[in-house]
């Protein structure tokens, strides 16, 4: 094994994805600042063109760790193990800008930063879960146990997404619906914000699938490095 190789830079296909989402991010951008201000929010809401993409793809990348858990589980593939941590870890950083977005739109909105109504107490408590599956990764030293451990979690850990979804339609708050209504399959939105928002949601998307590629890829290199320190 080529000790060398294992600490190469990225591949292209890594620096390609993180390229195309810097182009895309930025075409977001510009049209969500073209975008006409909304009637209720004025243009308050373009902070909404980031936090709802950061949000689909921090249930995204959730729900991927739990993919790559029960992938785990199957084959006992430590492979497996890493991309759902990482997978994991990369949900938890966009569920934290999810939150600082949120916090952001509802200063000038609600006139605090925080309240606890239940979007924002599911929300504090889909993060803090994750937050707990870290510290129960470093809090176990034998790998296969670990491995296990945090397959459990990361399978259980889905279960709060569609509770933090749904809690606008469950329990009426000072929270606005959802942006995107896929329930009743409507968007107050008009078509020029539609776009925007979409775009971003791309982007975002792109960063997901980009980190997750380089975050594998530095895990790999990680656990080869020990294997050959062996």
């Amino acid at each position: 094994m080529n000790h060398a190789e294992n600490t190469s830079s990225l591949d292209s296909a890594s620096r390609g994805l993180l390229a195309l989402a810097l182009v895309v991010f930025a075409v977001g951008q510009y049209l969500a600042f073209k975008a006409p201000p909304d009637v209720q929010q004025g243009y308050l809401i373009r902070i909404l063109y980031v936090h709802v993409g950061a949000a689909w793809v921090a249930y995204l990348a959730f729900f991927v760790a739990m993919l790559y858990a029960v992938l785990y589980l199957w084959k006992q593939d430590a492979a497996y193990d890493r991309l759902s941590a990482a997978s994991a870890e990369i949900g938890l950083l966009f569920m934290l800008l999810t939150l600082f977005g949120g916090m952001m739109w509802a200063r000038p909105t609600w006139g605090v930063f925080w309240t606890w109504e239940p979007r924002l107490t599911t929300s504090a408590i889909l993060t803090a879960f994750y937050v707990g599956y870290f510290l129960l990764r470093h809090a176990i030293e034998d790998p296969e146990f670990r491995a296990k451990a945090a397959a459990a979690a990361a399978i259980l850990g889905v279960v709060n997404i569609p509770i933090n979804y749904m809690s606008v339609y469950w329990w009426r708050s000072i929270h606005q619906t959802a942006t995107f209504d896929v329930i009743n399959r409507k968007t107050h939105m008009d078509g020029s914000m539609v776009v925007a928002m979409l775009v971003n949601l791309l982007a975002i998307t792109l960063f997901y699938l980009a980190f997750l590629r380089i975050k594998g890829q530095i895990a790999a290199r990680a656990a080869a490095r020990e294997e050959w320190d062996e």
